[in-house]
């Protein structure tokens, strides 16, 4: 007789914790975020004759031209993807800056600059706007503080998406999603702590601004054109803006809303000539010598000025008589089309080349720390590295979407990539600064502010979350984020729709409601959030100072705290799309000659249910 055994019921929480100990056997392998080791399968150097030789450097020297022709391609895509954008919502974002009673709120003003940003994909076009409208006396300088911070946030989408292009391998896409993530977190983060102390105490404003009183800088010359020397003649083939437009309508000109935002003319001419003109009255003469009546009419003379086109732009959309909405929506599926071509292919060129020694190099030369005690220094070297390329390709969000490949196959760590975005919102600081100093006497001081405001914010974010390591928070969390990605794909879009659409976009909503309906909302939602981040904690650190029915989660209904029945649920409506796109319709399937149709034949439910169930493997 077998002896009596105890039974053992195993609750929820203990399944989970025998399956992370399970995943954490199998992944004694190594850490997933350590470094990947690219193997070299090739012939050594040394074995290859001379022709072997000849032709690997050959083969080398092609790949090496292909790689800077895909990069090129890649920089001009996400310039045409800006100006798609721009057509697609730019007047939209121009009209968002008109409402100066929701501007005097910081936090809507913080929620316009992410979405003005988002729908003009380019953070000095909605920077130039805030500058525009602050010259024009339409908005104060500290009103447009919370814009720019705005601004800060919606340019780190474009890296984003450019991970998703990356979904196909688990652990190339957790690092990928999470070296561009760590920017959003960066400046997430950055204006949690710094728009409440920008609200309460002013320091950016009243630091930037004694700064600029106490410089007493002239304007210069135009500010240096670097990498849009090499892409301006293939982008403006492409397509040419009226970047006026935007800065008209957000001004309060009613007649820009007619134009387009397509530059058609680019070359005119303004002549100015005197004529006969009908004016109400004789008070509105321009002198008494010349006015006259004639009948019920009174005319005066006055310089008239009329703007003759010479000639016509050469860009491909020049001739097409199409809205601005067609136009950007076939440059928005071109240039993401463009886009994600050149990323591919640039992938797949780096992984032929790095590899063994070559990778070895390379990634010594980027990941390795300065020997004790100056290993501090490899951070913020990496910092003026990323502000230096920055600065040379003046855009951050071209940069950032570099690297963010970079970091996907492993050449560039998490860590690293860290402190080069850093440097990247540094160097797009910097372009801001030299654009300003090269503006008109009249809007210097205004325009140097805002630019100044930009990068002292930067500054203040990198004091924060990156002097001390232990503050190091966007990098841990990137890496959660990262691990929820790889085995949640779904997630991602997911992410990017929360982030920088639905939860703006409720911000702002509340914010139009009033002070007293954001508080009401804003403020437990807050608590709440904190309440969870602090459990969060605290179940991973120190679980015994919490009450036993808080150590895990397991109170909650499971679809609470786990994503998994969510996963089941996105998985089985995927699986059952595909299956019904894959079905043929009956009359596709009618076999035999003419005269002799076959009927189609039946088809089981359950058969559908099995097809759908061969589909939910993704």
């Amino acid at each position: 007789m077998a002896p009596n055994v105890p039974s053992v019921v195993l609750g929820h929480s203990d399944v989970v914790l025998i399956e992370k100990e399970l995943e954490a056997d199998l992944k004694d392998q190594g850490d997933p975020w350590n470094v990947p080791e690219l193997q070299d399968n090739g012939i050594r150097w040394s074995d290859l004759d001379r022709k072997g030789k000849a032709t690997r450097l050959m083969v080398s020297g092609g790949k090496f031209v292909l790689l800077l022709g895909f990069l090129y391609m890649f920089v001009c895509s996400l310039d045409i993807l800006s100006s798609a954008f721009q057509l697609v919502g730019g007047k939209a974002a121009g009209d968002i800056f008109q409402e100066n009673s929701v501007l005097s709120n910081p936090l809507a003003g913080l929620v316009i600059g992410v979405l003005v940003t988002l729908l003009v994909q380019s953070s000095s076009t909605s920077s130039s706007i805030v500058v525009s409208m602050v010259s024009s006396g339409l908005l104060q300088v500290q009103s447009a503080v919370p814009i720019i911070m705005g601004t800060n946030i919606g340019t780190s989408v474009t890296n984003t998406i450019v991970a998703l292009t990356q979904a196909g391998d688990r652990d190339v896409f957790r690092r990928a999603f999470a070296g561009a993530t760590v920017h959003d977190f960066f400046n997430w983060l950055s204006v949690l702590v710094l728009l409440p102390l920008e609200v309460a105490s002013g320091y950016l404003y009243r630091l930037t601004g004694l700064l600029v009183n106490s410089l007493h800088i002239q304007s210069g010359e135009q500010a240096p054109q670097l990498l849009s020397v090499i892409t301006d003649p293939l982008t403006n083939a492409v397509i040419q803006l009226d970047e006026d437009v935007l800065n008209d309508i957000a001004t309060g000109d009613s007649s820009a809303r007619n134009r387009s935002l397509i530059k058609i003319w680019c070359e005119t001419e303004t002549n100015t000539t005197l004529q006969n003109v009908t004016v109400l009255s004789i008070e509105n003469c321009t002198s008494p010598e010349f006015c006259w009546v004639t009948g019920n009419l009174t005319w005066t003379l006055k310089n008239v000025s009329e703007t003759v086109n010479l000639k016509k732009c050469a860009h491909m959309f020049a001739n097409a008589n199409l809205p601005d909405l067609a136009v950007g929506l076939i440059l928005l599926a071109l240039s993401l089309l463009l886009l994600c071509t050149c990323l591919i292919l640039i992938v797949k060129i780096l992984n032929s080349v790095l590899k063994g020694q070559v990778a070895l190099a390379i990634r010594k030369v980027i990941n390795t720390d300065f020997p004790f005690p100056f290993s501090w220094v490899t951070g913020y070297l990496a910092i003026v590295v990323g502000a230096g390329m920055t600065f040379v390709v003046q855009s951050s969000s071209v940069f950032t979407s570099a690297i963010t490949p970079l970091v996907g196959i492993g050449v560039i760590s998490i860590e690293r990539a860290y402190p080069l975005s850093l440097g990247a919102n540094i160097g797009t600081t910097t372009t801001a600064i030299l654009a300003a100093l090269a503006g008109p006497a009249g809007t210097l001081s205004s325009s140097l502010q805002i630019a100044l405001v930009h990068l002292f914010f930067n500054v203040s974010g990198i004091m924060l979350w990156y002097t001390l390591p232990c503050m190091r928070f966007p990098v841990q969390l990137a890496k959660a984020l990262g691990n929820c990605t790889a085995k949640y794909r779904w997630f991602a879009v997911l992410y990017i729709f929360f982030c920088f659409v639905f939860f703006p976009l409720v911000v702002f909503g509340l914010s139009l409601a009033g002070w007293w309906a954001l508080i009401s909302v804003g403020v437990p939602f807050i608590v709440l959030l904190l309440f969870i981040t602090l459990v969060n904690v605290m179940q991973s650190r120190r679980p015994r100072w919490l009450p036993r029915v808080l150590r895990t989660w397991d109170f909650l209904p499971y679809w609470m705290h786990s994503l998994q029945p969510l996963d089941r649920l996105v998985t089985v409506v995927l699986a059952h799309c595909n299956c019904i796109c894959c079905r043929r319709p009956p009359e596709e399937d009618k076999a035999g000659t003419a005269g002799s149709p076959v009927q189609p034949p039946e088809v089981n439910p359950g058969t559908i249910q099995h097809g759908a169930a061969k589909c939910t493997h993704l």
